[in-house]
């Protein structure tokens, strides 16, 4: 492990420790009858909608505990469970209909094994995946302690594809990437109550693009197969998306990343009616326009912002945003700032 990886495992390590003192209890087995602790178990957890169906694995006693952490409008869901079984079925699916959210769950502790969508992968503490509001099944072992957290599905998938292309795939924690995104969690739990509601809102956005990160640089990473031409043009959005920033990021490049030659990868865009370097910079324009319309960025001066969104220069960035809203880019931003009319 190089010295960078070892002190991001070292400090996630100590906030997921300063994270299990700080999140709040909100229910436990201990103290309760053993003959029924399993069954308030499965109550809690449907009071609280979280849409699984249980099954114990192990004969002997139960135990299990359910922490909470509110940052902004982020809940943060902690379980901890012995060896079990469970499942999102159609039932509850009908019965939550949380179909316009994803779930990033975070493996705190412990293994377990996650099916969906064709796909079943492992996973590990320091690992996070992502579970659709579909059916699935999770298998976790002694000791299992994982954090929940749910977010809008447009705002992943805009960014990453349909939800099938990921749900299930292990995010390894080995990924610099992800050490960042869970050791950002960690502590942002750790200060939350030290940050006034804009700094809170400021730093929910930038945990939700680590998070869209981690995931899109573990898709990057897939193996090239002889696979339908959409999941090719999925991975190199998503290697887009990790890349952004960078004013190299090319067709050639991209088309290297993802494992195919650069015809191919032309004619998969052409197919669906794009330009690959028409995608790259609509992509750039894009997440610039969304950042001078955020408040949390209003901060940044216009040349900073559009470096970060891979423009070489401030100039290039002016003219390419003014041919596409009409607007300079300091326009833009004074016009999405203004107060709506009572």
């Amino acid at each position: 492990m190089s010295g960078s990886a070892m002190f991001f495992a070292r400090s996630r390590e100590r906030g997921a420790r300063q994270g299990k003192r700080l999140m709040q209890p909100l229910f436990s087995t201990v103290g309760l009858h053993p003959r029924n602790n399993f069954q308030r178990w499965q109550e809690i957890l449907l009071e609280r909608r979280v849409p699984l169906k249980q099954t114990r694995l192990d004969p002997g006693s139960f135990e299990g505990r359910l922490d909470v952490a509110g940052i902004g409008p982020l809940l943060m869901t902690r379980i901890t469970q012995g060896p079990m079984r469970s499942e999102i079925t159609p039932a509850i699916i009908r019965r939550f209909d949380k179909g316009d959210t994803l779930v990033v769950v975070f493996k705190l502790a412990g293994v377990s094994t996650t099916s969906q969508d064709d796909r079943s992968c492992p996973q590990r503490t320091g690992d996070l995946f992502v579970l659709d509001h579909r059916p699935a099944v999770l298998t976790s072992g002694a000791g299992s302690q994982s954090m929940f957290l749910e977010l809008p599905r447009a705002r992943l998938e805009r960014l990453l594809g349909p939800a099938r292309l990921y749900t299930a795939l292990t995010v390894g924690g080995d990924l610099a990437s992800t050490i960042l995104t869970t050791t950002f969690f960690h502590e942002l739990i750790r200060i939350r109550d030290q940050l006034g509601p804009e700094a809170v809102a400021r730093m929910t956005g930038i945990g939700v693009g680590l998070i869209v990160a981690s995931i899109a640089e573990r898709m990057a990473q897939e193996v090239p197969r002889p696979v339908q031409g959409s999941v090719v043009v999925q991975r190199a959005k998503a290697y887009v998306e990790v890349h952004l920033g960078d004013p190299a990021l090319d067709p050639p490049q991209l088309a290297a990343a993802v494992g195919v030659s650069l015809r191919r990868l032309q004619e998969l865009f052409h197919e669906r009616g794009r330009h690959v370097s028409d995608w790259i910079w609509e992509r750039r324009l894009a997440a610039a326009a969304e950042r001078l319309t955020d408040l949390a960025c209003a901060h940044l001066p216009i040349g900073l912002l559009a470096y970060g969104c891979g423009f070489a220069s401030q100039a290039h960035f002016a003219r390419r945003f003014k041919e596409r809203h009409s607007l300079s880019p300091r326009e833009y931003r004074h016009a999405a700032h203004q107060p709506s009319p009572a």
